[in-house]
């Protein structure tokens, strides 16, 4: 007999092997990417994140995009392709993502917080834990 999973049935667990197991194929992606990126362009700049970032989107952009018109993928394409795929390649994808869909409901002043509040207190809040780790050791 099949136990619940953790959502408290099969389907709930299967959700999360599906997002498990897409998440580490897009891991393993963007590990491959980012050591492709140092060897042919060096390390003076962050190519591999750039270009996982921008390839991210767009491959976000073509997923989301398919299934808004098409509609044909189940629940469990789009949680191993988008959640579990894109979201261990990069999160920048699901950031875009939003991005688009608060432009596109005419919340432009939402849009412009979450981008410059989401990169702004991403990098204040990098910048603090350095600070409180430089201050602790």
């Amino acid at each position: 007999m099949i136990q619940p999973g953790i959502a408290g049935n099969w389907t709930g667990g299967m959700n999360y092997l599906l997002v498990f197991v897409g998440g580490g194929l897009g891991a393993s992606l963007r590990h491959a990417v980012n050591m492709a990126a140092a060897k042919a362009l060096g390390t003076a700049f962050p190519y591999g994140t750039f270009i996982i970032n921008i390839s991210g989107s767009i491959v976000m952009g073509l997923i989301a995009g398919y299934l808004t018109f098409r509609g044909e993928a189940t629940q469990h394409w789009r949680l191993f392709l988008m959640t579990g795929v894109l979201g261990g390649y990069t999160t920048f994808s699901a950031f875009s993502l939003d991005t688009a869909l608060l432009y596109e409901r005419g919340a432009l002043g939402l849009a412009a917080f979450y981008v410059l509040g989401s990169v702004g207190f991403s990098i204040a809040g990098l910048f603090a834990a350095l600070a409180l780790v430089r201050y602790l050791t």
